[in-house]
């Protein structure tokens, strides 16, 4: 029995997406393409992979046991492809993901200072609150907030977030030092388990955010409109500019937590990842911020 890559990758995106009208689009290919290639397969299997049904698609218990080495398939199709890509030269996209704070207060302004070292690469940051799959090549490089260190760390710096807010705000709070007597801008659901909600919970009895949003560019437009206070972090140095929000004087202990930028080891000698790595983990050790200046978390 030989079951190709193609076959094993179609598997794996039906069972990700948990349909196959999800997997044709993650696919680019057509539904109907999707089926006939997923009926091809089980017959050769002799066994079914998936129970079909209105809601989608979901594995059988053989299909479950197929999972994790058709996942390691994936793991080393990404790394023949890094292999493959070491020799060329330092061009093309390289793919970057990070918090949405981080992504756009650190990273754009990274990238447009990074433009005109290496023009022939292109930076694509994926700024999302859930992690991307490094193995699997859904990014080349990840800045992530609060995870431990592994083999996959290349540098770090401690962040320390404190209360920010605009002037409208903190005039009209003056004086107020208690966090709990202060308005706290948070994530809505899905993301209400993220910080500033956890931290806030955890020190405010009862907290609860006075205003929500599932956006992040959503909640600083509101701080900036004085609906509330924020917890963030203070700008780059090398990228501070003039910022509509003030720090509080806020009896809240100062909330510290590690960003560390990630890459696999074996795309460490791409020429176009290295070409990015390399001032990135300058730009990230630089990262001593100077007081008064927020940025985003």
């Amino acid at each position: 029995m030989d079951i190709s890559w193609d076959d094993a990758r179609l598997f794996l995106a039906v069972a990700e997406a948990g349909s196959l009208s999800a997997a044709a689009r993650k696919l680019r290919m057509t539904q109907p393409t999707v089926s006939r290639r997923l009926a091809e397969l089980e017959a050769l299997l002799g066994e079914p992979l998936f129970d079909r049904s209105v809601a989608g698609a979901a594995l059988t218990a053989y299909g479950a046991g197929l999972i994790e080495p058709a996942q390691r398939m994936a793991d080393w199709a990404a790394e023949l492809t890094r292999a493959a890509e070491g020799r060329h030269a330092p061009t093309g996209v390289v793919r970057m993901t990070a918090p949405p704070g981080i992504a756009h207060a650190f990273l754009a302004p990274f990238a447009a200072a990074f433009s005109s070292r290496a023009p022939g690469i292109q930076l694509h940051v994926a700024s999302t609150v859930r992690p991307l799959d490094l193995t699997r090549r859904e990014a080349d490089l990840a800045l992530r907030l609060g995870v431990p260190a592994d083999e996959t760390s290349v540098a770090s710096v401690d962040l320390e977030l404190r209360a920010f807010a605009s002037e409208q705000y903190a005039a009209r709070v003056a004086g107020k030092t208690d966090p709990a007597d202060l308005a706290w801008i948070g994530w809505a659901p899905p993301f209400d388990d993220l910080s500033p909600n956890s931290v806030l919970r955890r020190r405010i009895p009862g907290w609860r955010p006075s205003f929500a949003s599932d956006d992040y560019l959503v909640q600083i437009r509101a701080c900036e409109l004085g609906l509330g206070a924020m917890l963030l972090a203070r700008e780059h140095p090398h990228f501070s500019r003039r910022s509509p929000l003030c720090e509080l004087k806020v009896a809240l202990p100062p909330v510290r937590r590690p960003l560390v930028l990630l890459c696999p080891r074996s795309a460490r000698s791409i020429p176009r990842v290295r070409a990015v790595l390399e001032p990135l983990v300058e730009s990230l050790r630089a990262w001593r911020p100077s007081k008064g200046r927020a940025a985003r978390r």
